[in-house]
């Protein structure tokens, strides 16, 4: 239990700290765009719902609206794709971000033993040197 060992340990502890941080913000900023995705799949889907029929229009209305209705509704298709697509990629980090807040807690944990066993080390030299000058006060005052 070195103080090198200790300080390696603590370094890459400070190490897994960062990549879990940055992991957490490219979450968070995916997070983001997952919301707008769905605020434009919404606004799509509100879009084409909201056109009303078409059928009892004029012909020509009718193929304008129907088309509009068609058009809207393949973007929304195309946002929901990406839309699922991007949350593939979400899970995919959430994993990943796991993984590494998994391997920093080992390590964190890692950490703490060997700082408990120097510390349990140095406490018991601190009472081996106190139990010799408590030894050696007893040999003066007998002599």
């Amino acid at each position: 239990m070195t103080t090198t060992t200790i300080r390696s340990l603590s370094t890459l502890v400070d190490m897994r700290s960062n990549e879990v941080d940055k992991l957490q913000t490219e979450m968070a900023a995916k997070e983001s765009v997952r919301e707008r995705y769905q605020k434009t799949l919404d606004k799509l889907t509100n879009l084409y719902e909201s056109s009303g029929p078409s059928g009892r229009l004029p012909m020509a209305l009718a193929l304008n609206c129907g088309d509009y209705k068609q058009g809207v509704m393949a973007m929304a298709d195309s946002q929901r794709l990406n839309l699922h697509m991007h949350e593939a990629d979400m899970a995919v980090s959430q994993r990943a971000l796991t993984a590494a807040y998994v391997k920093r807690e080992v390590l964190g944990q890692v950490l703490e033993r060997h700082q408990d066993a120097a510390a349990t080390a140095q406490r018991a030299q601190e009472r081996k040197r106190h139990d010799e000058l408590a030894t050696q006060l007893w040999y003066r005052g007998h002599k």
